[in-house]
């Protein structure tokens, strides 16, 4: 066999892989100069679309891209990639990536992957551009074998792009006709909550969530919310407006929320709070005030992250680790035999009682 050495790289490559990179019998490959015109940009601004996509404006960035497609532009570090084979590098993209679901998300993928010597590559989201620049250039320059989102939404012609350039990808709290993906069902869990607190006898039951302000995430909270009022419905019992605090996820929001539902002239005897981190911070603020929990004041959570169980708190348990693993393992999968159909699982959701309702 006759192998090939990039002096600039020191790569070495086989003879057919080689061809792929550096030679194109019976056609010539599309230069960016090509993509440049096409696009009308210049060569600056189509460096920027491929390495900071997140730099460029919307439009500019379609146009690029729409480009790169109709002339079947391939950056060279893709076609290196691809004639090499496998990278061992998996990329994760989440938005919150420091909050305790996702470590224990990330966790549980890393034990799926770290058998097979897979490395993973973090995109932080915190933006709605910088979601779209990722899911846009990801499939044009980065040397992954697959991609992993967390709780982030997909649009039909983002998924598009990752099949249509072999990038083979899962999806956490999403859900997408093309791509594999790891759902729960929130609705359900809110009417897990609200049912659970209505065997202990409670009907004054306030619910805190996250506001909706992100464009870039998902947004359970809403789902969660409605199955509380569904299951709280169907025992005759309305949600005053004032029961409800929608608000952003701090200590001092929190703290504010938890001050104003208690103030009340007719304060509710449980908080349904729609993560564990909130209804945590419930319970130091209720510690502060002297309230007993559960006696005067039950909480509930929902996640069951590690400090959940240390905390005693109630929640509704979401396997958070489980579904980290399932998506690695649903992507080690495709990547081992990418004919393997599209999976769409349902994780179950179950009340984990513990000290605080």
């Amino acid at each position: 066999m006759i192998y090939y050495l990039d002096v600039d790289t020191g790569f070495v490559y086989t003879e057919s892989a080689y061809r792929i990179i550096y030679m194109v019998p019976n056609s010539k490959k599309p230069t960016i100069y090509e993509v440049a015109e096409r696009a009308g940009v210049s060569i600056a601004t189509i460096s920027r679309v491929l390495n900071t996509p997140e730099k460029v404006n919307a439009d500019t960035r379609s146009r690029v891209l729409a480009a790169i497609d109709e002339l079947g532009f391939i950056p060279k570090a893709e076609a290196r990639a691809r004639a090499l084979s496998r990278t061992n590098r998996v990329g994760v993209i989440t938005p919150f990536f420091t909050a305790p679901s996702f470590v224990q998300r990330l966790r549980g993928a890393a034990s799926a992957l770290s058998p097979y010597n897979h490395e993973f590559i973090i995109y932080s989201v915190d933006s709605l551009n910088r979601l779209a620049g990722f899911l846009s250039s990801i499939p044009l320059t980065a040397n992954l074998d697959g991609l992993i989102l967390m709780s982030l939404p997909v649009h039909d012609d983002e998924a598009q792009r990752l099949i249509d350039h072999n990038i083979d990808t899962v999806l956490i709290e999403y859900s997408c006709p093309g791509l594999n993906s790891i759902e729960i069902d929130d609705f359900y869990g809110g009417r897990l909550a609200a049912r659970h607190l209505l065997q202990k006898g409670h009907k004054r039951i306030a619910f805190l969530g996250d506001k909706e302000p992100l464009d870039y995430s998902i947004h359970p909270a809403g789902r969660r919310l409605n199955g509380m009022r569904q299951e709280l419905k169907g025992a005759g019992i309305d949600i005053p407006d004032d029961y409800i605090r929608l608000i952003t996820d701090t200590l001092e929001e929190t703290n504010q929320a938890v001050d104003e539902l208690l103030n009340l002239p007719t304060p509710p005897t449980a908080i349904f709070a729609s993560s564990d981190v909130q209804a945590l911070r419930v319970l130091k603020k209720a510690r502060q005030r002297g309230i007993n929990v559960p006696t005067q004041l039950a909480v509930i959570g929902f996640d069951d992250i590690d400090a959940a169980e240390y905390s005693d708190l109630t929640t509704i348990r979401q396997h958070l680790d489980e579904s980290g693993k399932i998506a690695a393992e649903l992507l080690l999968n495709r990547i081992a035999s990418n004919d393997r159909p599209v999976q769409h699982i349902q994780l179950p959701l179950t009340i984990i009682e513990r000290d605080t309702a």
